[in-house]
């Protein structure tokens, strides 16, 4: 299996932990983010990963040489010239994961207990364009999914903003789950990407296309899910994950 590591931002959130150093690389509990999420999808059976870079780069691919590319063959996808958001940067990389097999998106500060395996294989039973790992938590916007499951909108709760293709669009008629950073993709999904150039945002484009495709929320109960990518929760993760130990 495939999987595709976003680890290009320039990790603002965390400042100044990311001034001299890549977001990907800020250790949690003495290991660097990067190499928790790798440990992980490589526990789950993913064996290829792509690894999207930017913010000193070149510290990512040194680090991965000194270990080996923890016995996972790792390619490097090059945004050092332009950052291309979540959805250029998935683009930018389908010489690498356009192969006919979904693949795996999982941002680099996410951390989680959801079963990476078996969020695939549901994805690959539900034939669905992408599957999004979602959750009832409080945020300030989230996702709107219909009575069947699929995506058809967003919302701010906070600006009282809202988002959606279709006409007569209600928010309130739509259950509302907040994106959790991890998702499941077909690899049609570049074939609707053909008129998006440059740098867009992934949840942009899935709203422009979920009246036309179909976009899933995968929930599992009991799940803990933490935001690693900004300093006022990066001690709770910490905390967190030695409870896992």
């Amino acid at each position: 299996m495939k999987a595709m590591v976003l680890a290009a931002g320039v990790g603002s959130r965390l400042k100044p932990l990311t001034d001299t150093m890549p977001k990907a690389l800020v250790p949690v509990n003495g290991k660097p983010m990067l190499e928790h999420i790798l440990l992980k999808l490589k526990t789950s059976g993913f064996t290829h990963v792509i690894i999207n870079v930017h913010h000193f780069g070149k510290q990512i691919t040194d680090f991965l040489d000194s270990r080996q590319h923890f016995g996972l063959q790792i390619d490097i996808s090059d945004e050092s010239g332009y950052l291309m958001d979540t959805g250029g940067g998935i683009k930018q990389a389908a010489p690498f994961l356009n192969d006919g097999e979904p693949f795996l998106v999982h941002n680099v500060d996410v951390f989680s207990n959801v079963d990476l395996k078996d969020m695939y294989e549901c994805h690959v039973a539900s034939k669905a364009l992408a599957t999004l790992l979602v959750a009832s938590r409080q945020t300030s916007r989230y996702l709107l999914f219909n009575k069947d499951n699929c995506l058809c909108g967003w919302c701010n709760r906070e600006t009282g903003e809202t988002r959606s293709f279709y006409p007569g669009f209600d928010p309130s008629q739509y259950t509302e789950y907040a994106f959790s950073g991890i998702h499941i993709i077909s690899p049609d999904i570049f074939r609707w990407m053909d008129d998006w150039t440059g740098k867009f945002s992934i949840i942009n484009f899935y709203l422009s296309i979920c009246p036309k495709t179909v976009i899933r929320p995968y929930t599992m109960e009991n799940l803990r899910w933490m935001d690693a990518g900004k300093i006022e929760s990066f001690a709770d993760v910490q905390a967190w994950l030695k409870e896992e130990k």
